[in-house]
């Protein structure tokens, strides 16, 4: 009889890599397939807008919902798939489930992996390659989040075609900023934003202010609506990323039973409720008896 240390060394060195990795490939390529289909509905992040102003709690919560059942479906084919095409290994059944389990384990971490270097990928592709453009969008921070209050807040009828305020809006970004913090913005950054805009767009002293009062109440709703939505997005991420190692390992365990031609362990049993349903009802049915010639 093998030891439990010979059982695990055994199993850690009787990994079968190419059904792990062709699982790992196949749960990577459904996962970026769901998350295409859920953007091109509406169900992601980044598809209404860069900075979801437009969402609700509920749509947030939706799409955090479909980042789970993504994460469900792709992790579940690639441990099944893992599971399923990996050969048979002569060990005790208990070994033989955790072997199976530690292949689920082994696909996650790798569609983890490649799904990072896809989204890197893709992110690097999207930057533009022109340096002075790079350079230019680097000095306004505030510019990804607060872009439409900012043109807001130095809208005006008239001015000069060259004229140039990039320092302006960086300065006003980053003041605008602080409004969303705990301590709010400072009446002398108030105060300074009423100057630039008075000066800059020709307002009078008092509809640079009430201008002014205006956009920083727009930038608190959409600061609040930013925050909101990236701590769903991260909580929903992180959880699917755990629940998804769950399923790997429960799929990669149910795609070993069905390979050795075994039934599923019991606390799997509901998902072949279904199929105990039909014997039974099969079983249980009178049998007519055949029609006299």
């Amino acid at each position: 009889m093998p030891t439990e240390r010979q059982s695990t060394g055994a199993m850690l060195g009787d990994i079968c890599w190419p059904s792990t990795i062709a699982g790992a490939l196949c749960a990577a390529a459904l996962s970026s397939v769901l998350l295409a289909f859920g953007a091109a509905i509406g169900l992601s992040m980044s598809s209404a807008s860069p900075t979801w102003r437009d969402a609700s709690a509920a749509l947030a919560l939706l799409s955090g919902l479909f980042v789970l059942l993504q994460a469900i479906a792709a992790f579940g084919l690639g441990g099944y798939i893992a599971g399923r095409a990996r050969r048979s290994i002569a060990l005790p059944a208990t070994d033989v489930e955790r072997s199976d389990g530690f292949h689920g384990l082994i696909v996650w971490a790798l569609a983890v992996v490649i799904s990072a270097c896809l989204a890197a990928l893709v992110a690097t592709i999207g930057v533009p390659g022109n340096k002075a453009t790079t350079a230019s969008a680097s000095h306004s921070t505030a510019e990804p989040l607060l872009s439409y209050e900012l043109d807001r807040l130095f809208r005006a009828p008239r001015r000069a075609a060259n004229a140039d305020l990039t320092y302006e809006r960086d300065i006003a970004g980053r003041i605008l900023l602080t409004s969303g913090s705990h301590s709010g913005m400072t009446q002398d950054d108030r105060a300074y934003l009423v100057q630039a805009v008075a000066g800059l767009t020709g307002l009078a002293p008092s509809d640079a202010e009430r201008r002014v009062d205006d956009v920083v109440t727009r930038s608190q709703t959409a600061i609040h609506n930013a925050r909101r939505t990236a701590v769903i997005l991260a909580f929903s991420m992180a959880a699917a990323l755990l629940l998804g190692s769950v399923v790997a390992w429960a799929s990669a365990v149910a795609g070993g039973r069905h390979r050795d031609g075994e039934p599923l362990p019991r606390w799997m049993s509901h998902g072949e409720y279904l199929t105990r349903r039909r014997t039974v009802a099969a079983h249980s049915a009178p049998r007519r008896s055949p029609l006299p010639e």
